[in-house]
């Protein structure tokens, strides 16, 4: 063989690589003792065997041949799922400062340059996050001119509706006004119980309380059935760690799986259909579950769930109150999600009728 030749040399240089890769791979994994799955491919990983338009259905299921912890390689990089209300706050509440750390995805650090409260790290990150926190707080509590605003939009957005007459639009637009109306509101106030326009809602609801009851109830299950962000934003873990008898080294990639939650059925009888008796007993009171988790857990969760939730049920309530919301006439509504890395969904023609 002559090592002169460009050929050769170009081939020995990519086989060195290849076994110096493996040797190291090999190495970390003795070391540490990660979880087992599915067989890698060079180069690819396990990316062959992920439905790409659902990823997380592949994930979910891969947990029943591998159980609630396993190792995914996503191209180079090797990622440990969690599955299981279980094993999901296990890591996320329970082992709180191990996972804490957030995983360091290329297209997200080009976006972001390590700022923001999502996919900041260390100190960073802690900073962000107080101050986020206490901006939510202290804006707008109790000030009727931001309480004000957000109703005035929310009666924008039932006029913008009554305008089409009946005619389908797209729910784009509804999206875009809800969402928008959404972030003003969070971005201005955190509203508590001194508004005016969620005294009015309490008091509706401490005059029927079956209608409170059934309200939350089905808010919950569009939340858990909606599953929107199925994957959750990938965590890492702040140091090595021994978990459910796995050693993950420091910096592990790791993919607490919120659908395997949402969906697991021995939290939710009928988990793969819309049913708001998941939150209601036997005497129709409501039921708080544990395992409803559509913000995430623990130190990494939503810092906007509170406001969420709250903006949540006054746009609710108000559309409902105004709108019976149905397909256009022979049409049927496609309930699959958009692809994405959150489950949106997809575009299509809805009729918002006017109540009488």
């Amino acid at each position: 063989m002559n090592i002169s030749d460009p050929i050769t040399l170009v081939l020995s240089i990519i086989l060195c690589l290849f076994l110096a890769l493996f040797f190291f791979g090999w190495k970390r994994n003795y070391r540490y003792n990660l979880p087992p799955g599915p067989r890698p491919l060079p180069i690819i990983g396990n990316l062959h065997i992920l439905d790409l338009k659902k990823p997380y259905q592949t994930l979910h299921q891969l947990s029943k041949k591998y159980g609630p912890v396993y190792t995914i390689q996503l191209g180079v990089e090797k990622a440990v799922v969690l599955c299981g209300y279980e094993t999901v706050k296990d890591a996320l509440v329970n082992h709180a400062d191990e996972f804490l750390g957030r995983a360091k995805v290329p297209i997200f650090e080009e976006i972001s340059k390590g700022h923001g409260v999502i996919f900041s790290h260390d100190e960073n990150w802690r900073v962000m996050r107080r101050f986020a926190l206490l901006t939510l707080r202290d804006f707008g509590m109790g000030k009727e001119s931001i309480e004000s605003k957000i109703s005035e939009e929310s009666d924008f957005l039932v006029k913008k509706l009554k305008s089409y007459k009946g005619e389908p639009f797209d729910n784009t637009m509804i999206m875009n006004a809800a969402v928008g109306n959404i972030i003003i509101s969070i971005l201005l106030t955190g509203m508590d119980t001194t508004s005016t326009t969620l005294r009015w809602g309490l008091l509706l609801m401490m005059k029927y309380p079956e209608i409170q009851t059934y309200t939350d109830a089905v808010i919950h299950e569009i939340q858990r059935f909606g599953n929107i962000v199925p994957t959750n934003l990938p965590h890492a873990t702040t140091q090595d760690i021994n978990f459910r008898g796995y050693l993950l080294p420091k910096g592990t990639y790791v993919i607490p799986l919120l659908t395997s939650v949402l969906y697991d059925k021995d939290h939710f009888a009928k988990a793969d259909e819309f049913y708001p008796e998941h939150f209601l007993d036997s005497s129709g009171n409501f039921v708080r579950k544990e395992a409803f988790m559509p913000f995430s857990a623990g130190k990494r969760s939503c810092a906007g769930e509170s406001l969420a939730k709250m903006e949540l049920f006054l746009f609710f309530t108000r559309l409902l109150q105004n709108f019976t919301f149905q397909a256009p006439p022979g049409a049927a509504l496609d309930l699959n999600p958009a692809i994405g890395f959150t489950t949106g969904p997809l575009p299509h023609k809805i009729c918002a009728i006017p109540r009488v």
